[in-house]
């Protein structure tokens, strides 16, 4: 097997002799690529994004900003990597390098002040700067250039729809930045540089790559004193693993795994990657269900179905940061059995199951029968999950409502899915799913029993609430309160009943 390799910012460079659980920035790090930053070490800051190429969804490659604290760097084998000091253009003939238009937007405005975060901040911003659908004419139209920051006049005085708070008159979605924590500038010179950015011209390099294949999935193998970092080529190799090693630990974007290393010094002696799995990277609309393969991380769900989904289109936005939606799967975020995922809420309203497979088959598990435990499954150390089922056809009124500290970027108290069918009046079928109120995320069962059946109205909701009220366990701890978390569950039926009932202006 070829000896494992990553090549960054062009240049080819062994990842030996790295220990396996050493992360992508500690890497960098140790060879002199000191822009990434370690800040938190579990993914909240950005100090540490760099960008790797990865599978299009509207161009061969995206470049897609991930956090390099998070990631091992034999995850990255055989892949390409660009940090800041990447982005840059070398300078002719011993001149000075020519910035990158995001690197100059954020010096022309004030963006960078003592500089810690800014590295990090500049790649999340080339990451959203050479997202293909930002600007659909971007990459023919010349003329929007990074001169003066006012070349994308005429798209303000022709009301695009995207120029908003949070989505600049050239097409930057501010959210591709929530991951990133800056304490000095208080945001705006940032906000703006990013609203100022053109398109990339035609003879932009990292423009260029998009339209050539990411780099193939490589199988690796590699192997220190430390311990065994693995990725199979294919799912039955990785079946055959984990049937060989009961003791490895099974990551994808590591956006879990990542956080014990760092924070807890947890060493696993055996590591397996599924995240580049073909297998289990697909993404299908049946006539009766849609399957979304579990190595799919949430950014590619979120534009692959591209509202298809509703009540997972509200979920995406809520689910951590950009930077974390890049690496995190749902088959991660179901595997670790977390009581406050984010995903299991609204895939239980979903009615959503699980399709787990081992070296002899596969068995389709509903996900309301999949958790039996605080972090436990029906899953055995055997099995991977190779996807999630949702059902057709979807109930017309959903809503996931995420109670936090935080607006974005936030652990849930409490989150809430609901999925209604609700014909002339009468709730047909309700389907409700609970996270942060049980040791597993559970369905509102007696919730449910109390709507089906009966007129929406605002006596039935107030005694539905009532009841939701009273579902689950819900304890204390240091970001909720039990009576506040039951509070809660009952106010998010009424936001519900309320946004549903709206007058409609006239």
């Amino acid at each position: 097997m070829v000896a494992a390799r990553i090549t960054v910012n062009g240049q080819e460079m062994p990842i030996a002799p790295a220990a396996p659980h050493t992360s992508a920035l500690d890497f960098l790090r140790e060879r002199g690529l000191t822009g990434t930053k370690e800040g938190c070490a579990e993914g909240e800051c950005g100090a540490c994004s760099v960008l790797v190429a990865r599978p299009g969804v509207h161009k061969p490659t995206d470049w897609v900003a991930v956090n390099a604290c998070l990631v091992p760097v034999a995850a990255l084998d055989g892949q390409e990597v660009i940090t800041s000091e990447g982005l840059a253009v070398p300078g002719a003939a011993g001149a000075p390098p020519v910035l990158h238009p995001v690197q100059e937007e954020m010096a022309l405005r004030g963006g960078s002040q003592c500089g810690y975060c800014t590295p990090g901040f500049v790649c999340s911003m080339a990451a959203e700067y050479y997202r293909p659908d930002r600007c659909p004419a971007a990459d023919t139209d010349t003329d929007t250039a990074h001169d003066d920051g006012d070349a994308h006049a005429h798209a303000r005085a022709e009301g695009d729809a995207h120029d908003d708070a949070e989505h600049g008159p050239n097409g930057f979605d501010l959210h591709a930045l929530s991951g990133n924590l800056c304490r000095c500038t208080g945001y705006r010179p940032i906000r703006d540089a990013a609203f100022a950015v053109g398109a990339p011209a035609p003879d932009d390099a990292l423009g260029r790559r998009r339209e050539l294949a990411p780099p193939e999935p490589v199988a690796t193998r590699y192997t220190r004193d430390e311990g065994s970092f693995l990725r199979p080529g294919t799912l039955a190799d990785a079946l055959r693993m984990l049937g060989e090693r009961p003791d490895a630990v099974v990551v994808a974007g590591s956006t879990d795994w990542g956080v014990e290393v760092n924070i807890r010094a947890r060493r696993a002696p055996c590591v397996v990657a599924v995240d580049r799995l073909p297998e289990l990277r697909e993404l299908r609309v049946e006539t009766d269900h849609i399957e979304i393969g579990a190595a799919l991380t949430l950014t590619e769900i979120e534009r692959r179905l591209d509202g298809r989904v509703p009540l997972l289109a509200q979920l995406f936005p809520q689910f951590a940061s950009r930077l974390i939606r890049n690496g995190a799967t749902l088959g991660g975020n179901l595997g670790t059995g977390s009581p406050i995922g984010d995903s299991p809420p609204a895939l239980l309203a979903l009615e959503a199951s699980v399709v787990l497979a081992d070296a002899a088959g596969e068995r389709v598990v509903p996900l309301a029968d999949y958790f039996t435990g605080y972090r436990q499954s029906v899953r055995r150390p055997d099995e991977l999950i190779r996807s999630v089922r949702v059902p057709l056809p979807l109930s017309p009124v959903t809503a996931f409502h995420k109670i936090a500290k935080r607006r974005f970027d936030d652990i849930s108290s409490v989150a809430v899915a609901f999925a209604l069918d609700i014909e002339d009046g009468v709730v047909r079928r309700a389907r409700i799913g609970l996270g942060g109120v049980a040791a597993t995320p559970i369905r509102a069962l007696a919730t449910e029993a109390a709507l089906e059946g009966r007129p929406w109205t605002e006596r039935t909701v107030e005694a539905a609430a009532r009841v939701l009220r009273g579902q689950g366990t819900p304890m204390d701890d240091h970001r909720a309160s039990a009576e506040y978390r039951s509070a809660m569950l009952g106010q998010s039926l009424l936001k519900l009943y309320a946004r549903t009932t709206e007058a409609v202006p006239s």
